[in-house]
C-alpha cells in the first residue's frame, strides 16, 4: 500500500468495495472484529477510520486515535480466532488525520469472531460465510479434506441407488493386498472404515467416488461432460458428439478416453498400410490430463469437469484453481499439493497414476503444444492441448 496522501485520496474517491471499508467512528470491539475477520477470510483490505460511508473525510483527534488503537489491538487479539496482526497508520489528508487499518489476507483461514461467526466480504458488504465457502477455507488450510467428509450414500443398499459395487471393491482389495477379501476375516463395512472410505454405515466422498454403485445419484456434478465441436468456440451452436462420463472415477476415466479416441483423428506414419495409426495427440498426454482432473479437482464446487474437443485443440477444464499458493511454474517443475489425499492414495491401483508429481511434466514431454491456465477469478484450472494436422507424408483417418 502506498501511504502518500494523493494516493489515499484516490482510493477514497473510488468508494467502498471488497477491499475498502469506511468508518466514521467505531465504538465496539466486536463490530471492528467482524470487519477485520471478513477481510482476513477474503482478499484482505483497508479500513479507513475517520471517513463517512459516502467518502466524506471527517478526520479524528489524537485522543480518539489512541482509543481506537486499543480497540484495534483488542479486536485483533481477543475477538478474532486465530489472532490476526493488522498494520495501522495515521495519515494527514487535507489537514485531517485518518487512521488506516491494513488487514492482510490471512494465512490461517478460516478466521472467526469470539462469538463463533465466520465472515467474508461480498462487494462492500460483510456477510456470513456460506457452508461451501467455509468448507473450501478449511480444505485450503489442510484442517479438513473434502474427500473424507460423509455423504448420504449408505454402504448397504437401503435405497435404489445405495450400496457398494462389491465386485469392484473385491478386485481392488485383492490387487492392493495380494490376497482375496474373504481371507481378510473382515466385513465390507469394517474394511471400508479402516480405509477411511466409510463411517457409521455411510460412504465418505472418496468411498462414493471409488466404489459406489451410483455416485452421481448423490453427487451429480462429480462427472466428466465431454463435447466435440465442429469449430473453435464453446459458443458454437452445433456439436459433433456429446457424452456424460459417469460412474466411479475409473469408469469416468475409461469413458473419457473412449470419447477422445472416437473424436480425435489417427495419424498414419511412413510405415505400411497395416501399421496401426496413432492419435494426433499422444495418448499418454491425454491419460495424464484426464487423471489429473479426476484426482485433483476441487470437489467442493458444484461443477462438472469439462472435456472439450475443438477443431484446433482439446481442453480439460477442472473446477477449482490451484490450491495453497501453488503456481503453474511450480507444477511444471514437479511440485504438487494434494487436495484429495484419500482418493489419491488409492488411485495408483485404479488409474494410470504414479503420485510423484510428474503428471504435468509428463504431459508436456509427450505433447509439447500444451498450455496451462490457472484461472483464479473463474476458479478453474485448464489444460489445453493443440491438435496436430497431417504433413505431406501423413494421413488422418
Amino acid at each position: 500500500m502506498n501511504w502518500e496522501a494523493l494516493d489515499i485520496l484516490k482510493e477514497i474517491r473510488l468508494g467502498e468495495d471488497s477491499t475498502r471499508q469506511f468508518k466514521e467512528t467505531i465504538d465496539k470491539e466486536y463490530k471492528l472484529a467482524k470487519e477485520m475477520c471478513a477481510f482476513s477470510n477474503s482478499q484482505g483490505g483497508i479500513i479507513y477510520l475517520g471517513v463517512k460511508d459516502n467518502g466524506t473525510i471527517e478526520g479524528l483527534d489524537s485522543k480518539t486515535i489512541g482509543q481506537y488503537n486499543q480497540l484495534i489491538s483488542g479486536a485483533a487479539n481477543e475477538n478474532i480466532k486465530p489472532a490476526i496482526y493488522p498494520l495501522t497508520k495515521t495519515v494527514d489528508i487535507e489537514g485531517k488525520i485518518l487512521l488506516l487499518i491494513l488487514v492482510p489476507q490471512g494465512p490461517s483461514k478460516p478466521y472467526c469472531t469470539s462469538s463463533g461467526n465466520y465472515y467474508v466480504k461480498s462487494g462492500s458488504d460483510t456477510r456470513n460465510a456460506s457452508p461451501q465457502e467455509l468448507l473450501r477455507m478449511f480444505q485450503q488450510s489442510a484442517q479438513l479434506y473434502l474427500d473424507e467428509t460423509l455423504t448420504s450414500a449408505k454402504i448397504k443398499a437401503e435405497g435404489a441407488n445405495d450400496g457398494v459395487n462389491l465386485a469392484k471393491f473385491y478386485t481392488f482389495f485383492e490387487k492392493s493386498r495380494g490376497y482375496e477379501f474373504a481371507a481378510s476375516g473382515m466385513t465390507v463395512e469394517k474394511a471400508l472404515e479402516n480405509m477411511n472410505l466409510a463411517k457409521e454405515g455411510s460412504l465418505t466422498l472418496a468411498g462414493l467416488l471409488l466404489f459406489a454403485n451410483a455416485p452421481q445419484a448423490f453427487k451429480p456434478y462429480c462427472q466428466i461432460r465431454a463435447i466435440s465441436y465442429y469449430g473453435t468456440e464453446i459458443s458454437d451452436d452445433r456439436f459433433k458428439d456429446r457424452n456424460d462420463c459417469t460412474g466411479t472415477l475409473d469408469d469416468q476415466y475409461r469413458a473419457a478416453m473412449v470419447f477422445l479416441r472416437n473424436n480425435l483423428s489417427s495419424v498414419q506414419g511412413k510405415g505400411s498400410f497395416n501399421q496401426p495409426g496413432n492419435l494426433e495427440i499422444d495418448e499418454r498426454a491425454l491419460e495424464e490430463a484426464i487423471v489429473n482432473a479426476l484426482l485433483h479437482r476441487d470437489y467442493s464446487k458444484n461443477a462438472v469437469i469439462r472435456l472439450l474437443i475443438f477443431k484446433d485443440r482439446v481442453e480439460i477444464v477442472s473446477p477449482g484453481s490451484l490450491p495453497n499458493h501453488l503456481t503453474v511454474d511450480n507444477i511444471l517443475n514437479g511440485n504438487s499439493v494434494v487436495r484429495n489425499p484419500i482418493i489419491v492414495s488409492y488411485a495408483t491401483k485404479m488409474l494410470p497414476y504414479s503420485g510423484i508429481g510428474s503428471g504435468i511434466p509428463r504431459i508436456i514431454k509427450h505433447h509439447s503444444d500444451t498450455t496451462l491456465s490457472d484461472d483464479k477469478d473463474g476458479e478453474q484450472f485448464v489444460i489445453r492441448l493443440g491438435r496436430r494436422y497431417p504433413s505431406a507424408d501423413q494421413v488422418l483417418f
